[in-house]
């Protein structure tokens, strides 16, 4: 499955980065497939870049509504709302498990030979922080004279824009780099330091930054397709915490907004047929889905046994 997941994330990198005639052209691509939503974080200035960067593009929309309505025009966004709400509501942070190229990036750069460290827990909170002001509150708020706005993430945090748009970018176009400054600097320094975290902890950026790790994160308990926990079969036996990239015990939290449902605890650890894949409650994958739903005289007396064995 580890295997499986590794081809699934190159796959999705090369999909949404798929335009390779950028070192003739020396720009970016404006095809009509660039109004294709990136289900995960990809640069929309990327030179290879097909699609467009979910974060990015909510953060133009709202920079640019005070604008819009001093000129009379109502701008809701449905396209750009639509397709991130599709993405959270279906898939959930499986994206960020499968299907996001920076966190792909950040699992090859874990598996370089270091001593590993984890991430303390309250650094979890950070990335909604960084949802809420930078892609949300900011591009509204702080506007020039003519009320527009600016997109704050992008512009000032984003690794992912500078690796991808911002170093190809001065390497293909000379005349750019005449322009560099401190602004430049500060992002390359913030990319460079999460590049360096990633190989002694794993996934730094997605669990303690990423805004649209955040986003997906809200639709952790209702997401179509999920990990689900069958706690009739769960012995306690904790040998999913050991595997999970993310720091999750999900045996004690199974909805948690930090799993990235890389399926780990799944394939590779439990041993009794606890965790399955469902979509819309229905089992589809798992170790046994004979076993992953009981029926409720199995499950009944299994609790009557357990309070036998506790009195």
């Amino acid at each position: 499955m580890e295997r499986a997941r590794k081809w699934v994330q190159g796959v999705w990198f090369f999909l949404v980065n798929g335009y390779l005639a950028f070192p003739w052209t020396r720009t970016i691509y404006k095809g009509p497939m660039k109004v294709v939503c990136s289900p995960g974080l990809n640069c929309y200035s990327c030179p290879s870049s097909t699609a467009f960067c979910p974060m990015g593009s909510l953060q133009q929309l709202l920079a640019n509504v005070r604008s819009s309505i001093q000129f009379g025009q109502y701008y809701v966004g449905s396209f750009v709302l639509g397709s991130i709400g599709m993405f959270g509501a279906v898939f959930g942070r499986f994206i960020c498990g499968w299907a996001c190229p920076f966190g792909f990036f950040q699992e090859l750069l874990h598996k370089l030979p270091s001593r590993k460290f984890s991430i303390p827990a309250p650094l979890n909170w950070l990335k909604y922080a960084v949802l809420v002001l930078l892609v949300i509150v900011f591009p509204l708020i702080f506007v020039n004279s003519s009320g527009m706005g600016q997109p704050w993430f992008c512009k000032y945090v984003c690794p992912a824009g500078t690796f991808q748009a911002g170093i190809p970018m001065l390497i293909l176009d000379p005349n750019l780099r005449g322009a560099v400054g401190w602004l430049f600097v500060n992002k390359l320094a913030i990319a460079l330091s999460f590049t360096v975290w990633s190989v002694f902890a794993s996934r730094p950026f997605c669990r303690t930054a990423c805004p649209l790790g955040a986003f997906y994160g809200l639709f952790s308990r209702f997401q179509l397709i999920r990990l689900q926990l069958n706690e009739d079969n769960c012995t306690g036996c904790g040998v999913c915490h050991r595997v999970c990239p993310v720091d999750i015990k999900f045996n004690e939290n199974p909805n948690s907004c930090e799993c990235v449902n890389c399926m780990k605890c799944m394939t590779e650890a439990c041993a009794f047929d606890a965790i399955s894949v469902e979509v819309a409650g229905f089992p589809v994958f798992g170790p046994d889905l004979a076993k992953t739903r009981p029926s409720l005289f199995d499950g009944t007396l299994r609790k009557l046994r357990k309070k036998d064995k506790s009195a």
